[in-house]
């Protein structure tokens, strides 16, 4: 290759990978897979090689993968439905590096080779499980967990410790191993600080209960627990990450009051200690070994109930460590064997079209059935018709599926040299498969829609049964019993539910008196359930439960929900146009304005307890970022905004109103509120703004105190 086309193919590979990197560490949705990924950059890293001078300063070879939004202290950072969190930043006290990796066994004896000579000695190796989830960095001081960094660029990272404490098998304080004796001068068997390093994972359960709430809500499904475990772990509600099912498996300590000699006596010591280390490791003394432990787990993974994608071989003799020591990018000392991913070969059968409750129609591939992943796999999603045409599929066909960690494995290709002659292609249909209604094409999703949202059977039968659900209006009831309503042309809306009467239900099969007593009590009940909850029942699309909340909060009541702008929608925290266009679209309906007439005459709540308890509008229309530290909770401070007509805000844009300054305030907060020229008050102007402090007195803490407090 000239050098001129090794500047381009450089130019080329540098902008794929840096994209890839984005869309893997930041936006939790890669594009391409780990292997191709591998290739591109092993491309980039030869053709570096070969031209030296061609290789920038900050080529994505000589950096780490960044999860950071945007790698400055106090940025923004992507939860999993797009919700942007503000994480603070701090600095790794020792580099969070990346792993050198290889699918080639050949590759490991090249590095145990180049061990030996970089030593002058044999040494053993620690050969351990590779998880697939997102790194971890935890520090601990006087045996409590004090931080929890994510690996951010490798020298910054965000501070995820509150979502972390949520994780059950993370201790927050450290136990006393049985065989150890305090003493006076020794109280304690760990140092007074130390870090342990590791990956936070989802297990196969949590990941597929997940995912088929994300596909009952026709939400897009993470593509694999990596996505899922990364993305949760940067949740805006702390309390949310509880619900995911987290675990974490730790692997490397670092401090400087440390005295093990192995890798593996570290991790044995820890482990009595209370911290999650993998029992899956070997002490391996050879290449054989090596080879054994690889060929074993290759096929014993398939039956583990996490995800794994390799193994990963370091020098047990940590005084080796610092021998062999690290490049800009990954340590000497250890090297990842990657495993292809998993596949299986399998006969399409036959096509279904589904439509779900927001009208997408979805092709779902009915398979003869194969193992894949632990599992017998029957059927395979085709997501839309675009893909159907992009693997030129006919009925017939012998095609390749990975489970990928799919709840709904995909297909991911077509073995054209064992089709039929007379395969036919199908034909993505043009009219709902349950109505018979013209589909309409959403090019922006690249998938068909029905749009008789109001008179299709299926999306209506959806639209109910999303309602009483446990995450909604967590009403006793399940799919049958909304199939026998319908069908007996008892409820056709949501509203409906609230007019049953006994004598209607004892019509139900097997219904007797008690279980209509129960169901009407469970609708009672629901009466007191949360306007954000009732919101997010309402299924209007795109409307999840972290949306809803924050549409609850900024608007408080449905009333000015209904009434807002696509402007003051898009001011809203999570609110992009797409789910703005939905909101509008929706409220223009007046069968969905009946239906919340009809709801509030049943009773539902449509305001939030804020809207209830407000105080003031003397910061209406007003966006307020708070930093630093005051003499009441932040959260009170909030809710103070709140209460008083305003609206928080994690992050400064051209939209802040003020920014609330307390103590130690974040220099980036107030650089940019500067550079925007966002005004900045403290804490006493703003009690002056809400008239909680008269405007002559500067006399604040004790009104502060004994007057706010009371609030609370």
């Amino acid at each position: 290759m000239e050098k001129t086309q090794a500047y381009k193919r450089i130019q080329e590979l540098t902008e794929l990978i840096n994209d890839a990197n984005k869309r893997y560490y930041v936006d939790n949705a890669p594009t391409i897979s780990d292997y191709e990924f591998d290739m591109l950059m092993k491309e980039l890293e030869s053709l570096e090689k070969d031209y030296p001078d061609l290789k920038s300063a900050d080529s994505p070879t000589g950096k780490v993968g960044s999860d950071l939004f945007n790698p400055v202290p106090a940025s923004g950072s992507i939860g999993v439905n797009g919700a942007k969190r503000e994480f603070e930043q701090y600095p790794h006290r020792y580099p969070m590096l990346s792993l050198a990796n290889t699918y080639d066994i050949s590759e490991i004896q090249a590095f145990a080779d180049r061990v030996a000579k970089g030593i002058g000695n044999v040494c053993t190796f620690s050969c351990e499980l590779k998880f697939d989830g997102t790194a971890i960095c935890l520090t601990y001081r006087n045996g409590r967990l004090y931080r929890a960094l994510t690996r951010g660029d490798g020298t910054v990272g965000d501070d995820v410790t509150e979502n972390v404490k949520r994780i059950s098998n993370i201790p927050q304080v450290l136990k006393m191993p049985a065989d150890f004796t305090p003493t006076r001068s020794n109280p304690y068997p760990w140092p007074k600080e130390f870090e342990i390093r590791g990956e936070i994972y989802m297990p196969w359960e949590a990941f597929d209960r997940l995912n088929e709430v994300r596909i009952k809500e026709e939400e897009t499904p993470f593509a694999n627990p990596r996505n899922a475990a990364s993305g949760s772990l940067k949740l805006i509600d702390s309390n949310a990450v509880a619900e995911r099912g987290l675990e974490c498996t730790l692997y490397h300590v670092l401090g400087e009051d440390l005295n093990f000699q192995t890798h593996a006596q570290a991790l044995d010591t820890v482990a009595s200690w209370g911290l999650p280390v993998s029992d899956k490791r070997n002490i391996c003394t050879s290449i054989e070994d090596i080879r054994d432990f690889i060929t074993y787990w290759d096929t014993e993974r398939k039956n583990l109930p996490f995800a794994t994608d390799g193994i990963v071989i370091k020098v047990n003799e940590i005084p080796y460590h610092t021998e062999l020591g690290y490049t800009s990018k990954v340590p000497r000392w250890a090297v990842a064997y990657k495993f292809k991913a998993e596949q299986a070969l399998t006969r399409l059968v036959s096509i279904d079209y589904q439509v779900g409750r927001t009208g997408a129609v979805t092709p779902v591939a009915n398979l003869e059935p194969v193992q894949l992943s632990g599992t017998v796999v029957k059927r395979a999603s085709l997501h839309n018709s675009d893909q159907m045409h992009l693997l030129d599929i006919h009925i017939g066909d012998y095609v390749y599926v990975e489970k990928g960690g799919e709840i709904i494995p995909k297909i991911t290709g077509v073995d054209p040299g064992r089709r039929c002659p007379d395969a036919a292609q199908p034909h993505f249909p043009e009219f709902c498969p349950d109505c018979g209604t013209p589909l309409v094409k959403d090019e922006e999703e690249a998938r068909s829609f029905c749009p008789n949202q109001s008179g299709c059977p299926t999306q209506i039968k959806g639209k109910l049964v999303h309602f009483l659900s446990r995450k909604a209006m967590n009403v006793i009831a399940g799919d049958s019993t909304v199939e026998q309503l319908f069908n007996k042309g008892l409820v056709w809306n949501v509203a409906d539910f609230y007019e049953l009467k006994k004598e209607h239900l004892l019509m139900l099969d097997g219904w007797k008196e008690r279980s209509a007593e129960r169901f009407l009590n469970s609708l009672q009940d629901s009466l007191e359930t949360p306007f954000e909850k009732v919101l997010y029942a309402l299924g209007i699309r795109h409307i999840g439960e972290t949306t809803a909340k924050s549409l609850a909060r900024h608007f408080g009541n449905i009333d000015s929900l209904a009434s807002a702008s696509r402007e003051e929608l898009l001011a809203t925290d999570d609110i992009g146009e797409v789910i703005a266009d939905s909101i509008k679209e929706w409220f223009s309906d007046e069968v969905n304005i009946e239906i919340i007439t009809r709801l509030k005459s049943s009773g539902l709540r449509f305001a939030t307890d804020a809207v209830k308890e407000k105080l003031s509008d003397s910061l209406e229309g007003k966006t307020i970022v708070i930093s630093g530290n005051f003499s009441i909770p932040r959260d009170h401070m909030k809710k103070l905004i709140e209460t008083h007509g305003g609206k928080n805000s994690s992050s400064i844009s051209g939209k802040t109103s003020y920014l609330l300054a307390g103590e130690k305030a974040g220099p980036e907060k107030l650089r940019k509120a500067e550079s925007l020229g966002v005004q900045v008050i403290d804490e006493v102007r703003f009690m002056h703004i809400i008239g909680q402090i008269p405007d002559k007195s500067d006399e604040t803490n004790d009104y502060l105190l004994n007057e706010q407090l009371t609030l609370f």
